[in-house]
């Protein structure tokens, strides 16, 4: 169910001291207002400047302007958030903005990111447009550890008109990112023409495509768990003889799980395909398997599958 702001921010129980990431538009502004509210001298902001429009710089000054106001300490990074070649510009700045907030956190180990119910429905709709899988579906949970680190999301459940009508109830300006209005970016046009169309089909969308991500989010606990056992019994690396005895579904799940987890590579479904075939003609002790998966190549050596950066 979506919540009022401030009955997220009720239910929002970080470790402390706590870190925020700030990027000078609404979302973030409420939230560090609302943390510094709740723990005083317990919260730092945290803000990454990407450069890739002139508004940045009005974002830092933002920042440090409401950060001066506050009495919270402020620390910024200036990044190159350029996509690499082959990648999009959202995430080469997500990449970028994500790297410079761990490296600013330094020993605060919670940090707070602003992503809001409409967000996440977003995140649920691009996921579902590329054909992801379950671990896709769940979108964005409200905490995750990674690198030592927990991110924690308590705004999932607001509606992003919620935290504005928050804000203005307070008089509290903030600044507005003026590529959000550029159609060229998939996310903003799903939230300028589809999110405003589901909400004359379905008024309660933001409730029921929360309730699908949490289910999908479930399951793909469900799978981690079960591609670790059979990690366990296949072993690292995988013996092909092993993979062979289970069924299809099972070796999917247990081979991507052993890219991730052992090499931090991601298979396509293409790839993942091709190398359950290879997998299944595998009966001679000739049998080649050299397939491309992510950035290295899944080999088989003797009775082993190995993967090669």
């Amino acid at each position: 169910m979506t919540q009022s702001f401030d009955a997220a921010m009720a239910g929002f129980f970080p470790g402390l001291p706590l870190a925020v990431a700030l990027s000078g538009g609404a979302d973030s502004t409420a939230l560090l207002i609302a943390c510094h509210a709740r723990w005083p001298n317990q919260v730092v902001a945290l803000h990454v400047h990407h450069g890739l429009q002139a508004v940045a710089d009005d974002f830092e000054r933002h920042c440090r302007e409401l950060c001066l106001q506050l009495g919270v300490p402020l620390r910024v990074r200036r990044v190159d958030a350029r996509a690499l070649q082959g990648e999009s510009p959202e995430d080469a700045a997500r990449r970028a903005r994500y790297q410079a907030l761990q490296e600013l956190a330094g020993p605060v180990r919670d940090i707070a990111l602003a992503q809001h119910a409409d967000d996440q429905v977003e995140t649920l709709l691009l996921a579902l447009s590329r054909g992801a899988g379950v671990p896709g579906l769940a979108a964005m949970p409200t905490c995750r550890v990674r690198g030592g680190i927990a991110w924690h999301r308590p705004l999932l459940s607001v509606a992003a008109d919620e935290v504005r009508a928050w804000l203005r109830a307070r008089g509290v300006a903030w600044v507005e990112d003026p590529s959000n209005a550029d159609l060229r970016y998939t996310r903003n046009r799903i939230r300028r023409q589809l999110l405003p169309a589901l909400q004359q089909v379905f008024p309660q969308f933001r409730d029921t495509f929360t309730r699908s991500s949490r289910h999908a989010a479930q399951a793909a606990e469900l799978l981690q768990e079960l591609a670790a056992l059979d990690l366990a019994q296949v072993g690292t690396p995988p013996c092909v003889a092993a993979l062979q005895a289970l069924s299809q579904a099972r070796q999917a799940n247990v081979l991507r799980h052993w890219l991730l987890c052992s090499h931090g590579a991601s298979a396509s479904a293409a790839q993942l395909a091709e190398l359950q075939r290879q997998i299944g003609a595998c009966t001679t002790r000739g049998h080649r398997i050299d397939i491309k998966v992510g950035i290295g190549h899944v080999r088989r050596e003797g009775l082993y599958l190995t993967w090669y950066n």
